[in-house]
């Protein structure tokens, strides 16, 4: 197959540029490589892939020197004229659209850049998609859906229409723009809810990076809510998975589907709506120990209030994932924090720490 990643210097788009390489896809990354956070652990990430960052240009082609299926193109997808003319010429038959501006708290402070990425490019995807016959379209949503839905665990049935942050808007309306082009224009689209996904080449953004990152370096972390949160915590390797089942089986209209008693998670459109999460709630403080274990640091914590753009638990309820795609995430916490801090202590350098006398306190 021929598919297009966006977003593939990203933590996932990363991932799954790999997987698909490695079982014989023609892949196309592309990715603006902004400065939300270090473009130099995006670089090393395309670099791993074979991209040499030298080589790299605006809107340029670059052929990868490990795989010969995959080239790179650094790219905005704001560009609509670019996205067009890229759809047009490679032909693509399969969209794994995973580009956005994320960050929940990033979006209270800066909030044009989220309608600029978020929603602008995700439309000129679809525009792309419409005019160019795309077989199925699959794209990042987020468990922050959720928003103000207490009900456990999150299902794709539920109500997502109180949203706490812009990014959750944004995604949001990147759901209910699919559906409009699945019903006008036949086109297949897929939205995955990701529930906090973290693993080895990970966001520094994101908790497990920002804890360990601070541990190590001994700096304080901040907690909030006195730590009174749960996390469906879900390892990259689960996710990527995840999507590949669900990239290569095209949504298909959900015949039963009724208009009296709509279900939000599907149509009589092509359009379908999946969590992607480890089902496994996990005690932010629990986390938090975990990663001092295998830091072999205790942490500095500061206690701040809950901030209003946050939710107190996740909780992802993959019924229909397993059901359809006979597929449900495994890894357990333990090891996918062995696995980043692993990862994290050969990618910086950092000296191993006896751990045997910090493992006995637990």
């Amino acid at each position: 197959m021929k598919i297009l990643v966006t977003g593939s210097a990203g933590f996932i788009g990363y991932f799954l540029t790999k997987k698909l390489l490695e079982r014989g896809d023609d892949v196309t990354g592309i990715d603006n490589i902004n400065e939300y956070y270090d473009v130099n652990l995006k670089y090393a990430r395309l670099a791993d892939n074979g991209i040499d960052r030298t080589s790299i240009a605006w809107n340029k082609p670059v052929k990868s020197r490990r795989y010969n299926n995959y080239r790179f193109i650094k790219l905005n997808l704001e560009d609509k004229r670019e996205i067009i003319t890229l759809f047009k010429k490679e032909k693509f038959d399969l969209v794994a659209h995973l580009a956005a501006q994320a960050g929940v708290r990033y979006s209270m402070s800066n909030p044009d850049v989220y309608i600029q990425s978020n929603i602008t490019g995700f439309l000129n995807v679809l525009e792309a998609c419409r005019q160019n016959n795309i077989l199925h379209l699959v794209y990042a949503s987020s468990s922050s859906v959720y928003g103000l839905n207490e009900q456990m665990p999150f299902s794709v049935t539920q109500c997502t229409n109180h949203p706490v942050s812009l990014y959750a808007a944004t995604k949001k309306s990147n759901e209910l723009m699919a559906h409009v082009y699945s019903h006008l224009f036949n086109i297949p689209t897929t939205g995955l809810r990701f529930f906090t996904v973290y693993g080895p080449w990970g966001r520094p953004d994101m908790a497990c990076f920002l804890f360990a990152d601070a541990i190590m370096k001994g700096q304080p972390i901040t907690v909030y809510n006195q730590g009174k949160m749960k996390r469906d915590f879900t390892y990259i390797d689960d996710i990527v998975e995840g999507i590949v089942h669900v990239l290569d089986k095209p949504a298909a209209p959900a015949f039963a589907w009724n208009g009296l008693s709509p279900d939000p998670s599907c149509s009589s459109a092509p359009y379908r709506i999946y969590n992607i999460g480890n089902d496994n709630p996990v005690e932010l403080m629990d986390f938090i120990r975990e990663i001092e274990m295998n830091c072999g640091k205790k942490a500095k914590i500061e206690m701040k209030d809950l901030e209003r753009s946050d939710v107190l638990t996740t909780w992802a309820d993959i019924n229909d994932l397993a059901t359809n795609f006979d597929y449900r995430p495994t890894t357990p916490v333990q090891t996918g924090l062995r696995q980043f801090i692993a990862w994290y202590r050969q990618f910086y350098a950092v000296e191993q720490v006896e751990i045997d006398h910090l493992n006995k306190a637990y």
